[in-house]
């Protein structure tokens, strides 16, 4: 476990290295695949369940628990950010908030297998009135799907998204972007902007990437919040604090990708994560968040490239 977590650590392209010929690229994009098959299972089944009134803890934890269930493992917490709140916002242990009629809901899940990632997004309301916020974000990344394959250009996925989101009335968020995938890293190169950024360097044949459009009627930029919930090891180091080694060891098992405060089992936690986090060993990730009283709609798709165009796996 050390090992390769010190291989993702020093961020070795170690998926790109280990791809020798067309039957290891297969083989790794049937984990992906199989990761796809249990992200689409548990997002439908979520999005039926979700009700106005339902613990949002009660949501993402029942989520979590399905993946497992299904024989996948958790990417990332699940995120489930309200309203103004783009994303990185997961619950605590005790969150009282709930669903009510006037949310707009974005939920980010993430499966992997072997840490091949699945990673994709929807946007649920329960009334009309953001419905083309909602239909912007959702029309933008199929249209953005539809002119990927082998040797598309970024700029001109970030345009077709820009323009898409535009045409609606709304703004893409400029400063959020899809990424690659690679395993056990669920950011990777290349970012994939939600405008036309100039970036002119073209996809290639068995990439793995995830577009997201994220569409607002805000400014069109997001800002970190003071909450920090979901945090992932960047460092290894030793800790002399016995119980704090303890917690270190459940962190190193999620082999550097993100985790949840509620995940770890220590009525010190709070302390330990301040701690590892001050030392270097750990980063936070602070929610995101638009203009107060502004909506967000996010959607994302994981796709595989290949020369005929894009296989959806999300």
């Amino acid at each position: 476990m050390k090992k390769y977590l010190k291989y993702k650590l020093i961020k070795l392209k170690r998926v790109n290295n280990m791809i020798k010929n067309d039957k290891d690229i297969e083989k790794i994009h049937d984990y992906y695949r199989e990761a796809g098959k249990i992200h689409k299972k548990v997002m439908n089944e979520a999005k039926e369940k979700i009700k106005i009134g339902m613990s949002i803890l009660d949501i993402v934890t029942k989520i979590e628990e399905n993946i497992i269930k299904y024989g996948g493992e958790c990417a990332f917490p699940v995120n489930i950010s309200l309203n103004e709140q783009a994303a990185h916002y997961t619950p605590i242990l005790n969150d009282t908030n709930t669903i009510n009629e006037n949310d707009i809901i974005k939920l980010d899940i993430g499966v992997h297998i072997n840490g091949y990632i699945a990673d994709g997004a929807q946007t649920l309301s329960f009334n009309n009135k953001n419905e083309d916020l909602i239909k912007s974000s959702k029309d933008a990344l199929m249209s953005a799907i539809d002119i990927v394959k082998e040797g598309t250009k970024i700029e001109d996925i970030g345009d077709i998204i820009e323009k898409t989101i535009n045409n609606y009335g709304y703004k893409p968020i400029k400063n959020l972007m899809g990424h690659g995938l690679n395993q056990y890293v669920a950011h990777a190169d290349p970012s994939i902007p939600n405008f036309n950024n100039g970036n002119q360097n073209k996809l290639f044949d068995g990439q793995v990437i995830a577009i997201e459009p994220f569409a607002t009627n805000g400014n069109g930029f997001v800002t970190d919040s003071s909450s920090k919930n979901i945090y992932s090891q960047v460092k290894l180091k030793p800790t002399r604090i016995s119980f704090i080694r303890s917690i270190l060891h459940q962190i190193e098992g999620y082999y550097g990708l993100p985790f949840a405060t509620r995940w770890i089992k220590s009525e010190k936690c709070s302390f330990a994560i301040n701690q590892l986090e001050k030392d270097g060993i750990i980063i936070g990730y602070p929610g995101l968040t638009e203009i107060k009283n502004s909506f967000v709609s996010q959607t994302e798709h994981t796709i595989i490239v290949h020369d005929w165009g894009a296989e959806i796996i999300t």
